[in-house]
């Protein structure tokens, strides 16, 4: 025994680890939740993204994967969920039934819990409202994207990939809050290095924070700490996981025309999902804002591309799990030649759709390969059961390394919802 002992500790404070998190306090259990990045007290511009991105710290590069993919994610209160698009989707729900996880009712109730309503066409830009018509003129359907987002309070400023500076989106720091106000300790600026192991369970882990490096006993660990991180803190116990690694492969795909771009609505509108079980892609209408990001992702030519008569498309598809995390932490992530068929596929679908909508042909601009929605790193079936828990005992994982398949689509709902069942069952387990 080390003097500092939880009865749960939780690696992460993302939409799994806050989850968890809340539901345990809120059950009256004692839960230690330990963040690596900071609870960020202003977001919403570039200038503040860049204290929060995983990013190289001198000329802020974007992370890459060995192959060169732009691999985005945060370090912060409430992990990613303060930089998605607050796209409340029901990610690989048949998946999880096959795997005997039956999710429908929990979904339900995350929905409620969360406020997913469909975008209002009240919110579209003109740009995006032309978008649609012409993609139905071509014979392409788009529907307006389920959100968790309060759309009267939502400014349609665009800038939901820095974080929403009018608080209208759900974020998982509001149950990071709600966890703490139920007796939960959270502690920032501190990451956990090892997880201790004896006799086939875990024992605690070993941290480093502000005051040094302490080691924690715990009677179990929940790690939520993403699908870049989690792997590596398995392999350096010994646990084989990394492999499998998806990241939900996009690109933006920008035009120029006359008429009003899009400036003015939260990103990710609308979805046309029609080819995602047939080629593997779904369409959203996307602007990345910042010069600074269309220059990483697009060069000189997206830095420079007038806004105000710009239209932009992601292409997001289902990549192949083709990707790994080392044990050191390097990420090994190429485009194959599948996934290259699956993006040109629906980047031909977007390019058509703004040239009808306007753009000149001549101006279309297809960004550089990213990904947003890391996962399979440490999958149900393969590194841990149907419960979340790997070989070790009391040893869970809760993000999106458990999700068994590449859902090509925004997972946060997902990942709620088996945060939810997953806190049901540890309490249970724990006993009165």
């Amino acid at each position: 025994m080390t003097g500092e002992h939880h009865e749960f500790v939780v690696v992460g404070s993302g939409a799994g680890g806050a989850t968890v998190a809340k539901e345990l306090a809120e059950r009256g259990r004692e839960v230690l939740v330990l963040e690596k990045g900071a609870d960020e007290e202003r977001v919403g511009t570039f200038r503040d993204a860049v204290r929060y991105y995983d990013a190289s710290r001198v000329l802020r590069v974007p992370r890459r994967s060995a192959e060169g993919v732009i691999l985005w994610r945060t370090f912060m209160a409430g992990g990613s969920t303060v930089v998605s698009c607050a796209n409340g989707i029901r990610a690989l729900d048949s998946e999880l039934a096959a795997l005997g996880i039956d999710m429908t009712a929990t979904f339900e109730a995350v929905e409620e819990e969360l406020g997913v309503v469909e975008t209002d066409d009240s919110l579209l830009s003109e740009g995006t409202e032309r978008m649609r018509e012409a993609a139905a003129d071509l014979g392409y359907a788009f529907r307006p994207m389920p959100k968790f987002l309060d759309l009267e309070a939502c400014r349609r400023c665009a800038h939901c990939t820095l974080g929403c500076p009018a608080d209208a989106k759900w974020t998982a720091r509001e149950f990071v809050a709600a966890a703490e106000q139920a007796g939960a300790e959270i502690r920032y600026g501190t990451e956990v290095t090892a997880l201790r192991i004896g006799d086939g369970r875990i024992a605690g882990v070993t941290a480093a924070g502000p005051d040094g490096i302490h080691e924690i006993d715990a009677d179990a660990v929940i790690l939520a700490g993403g699908a870049l991180a989690t792997p590596v803190l398995l392999q350096r116990a010994g646990i084989e996981a990394g492999n499998g690694l998806f990241v939900d492969l996009f690109v933006n795909v920008y035009g120029v025309g006359d008429g009003s771009g899009q400036l003015l609505e939260p990103q990710m509108a609308l979805l046309n999902d029609e080819f995602h079980d047939s080629e593997g892609y779904i369409i959203s209408p996307y602007l990345n804002v910042p010069r600074e990001v269309r220059f990483m992702e697009a060069g000189m030519r997206g830095a420079v591309l007038p806004l105000p008569r710009t239209l932009g498309l992601m292409v997001k598809t289902t990549d192949d799990p083709a990707g790994r995390v080392h044990p050191n932490g390097e990420v090994s992530k190429p485009v194959t030649e599948a996934d290259q068929a699956r993006l040109d596929a629906g980047v031909e679908r977007a390019r058509e759709i703004l040239v009808e909508t306007g753009a000149d042909p001549d101006s279309i601009l297809v960004s550089k390969p990213q990904g947003a929605h890391p996962g399979g790193t440490a999958a149900i079936g393969q590194v841990v059961d149907t419960d979340l828990q790997t070989d070790v005992e009391g040893l869970y994982v809760c993000d999106a390394s458990v999700l068994p398949e590449t859902p090509g689509a925004p997972p946060i709902l997902t990942i709620v919802a088996l945060a939810k069942r997953l806190a049901a069952s540890l309490n249970a387990d724990a006993g009165p």
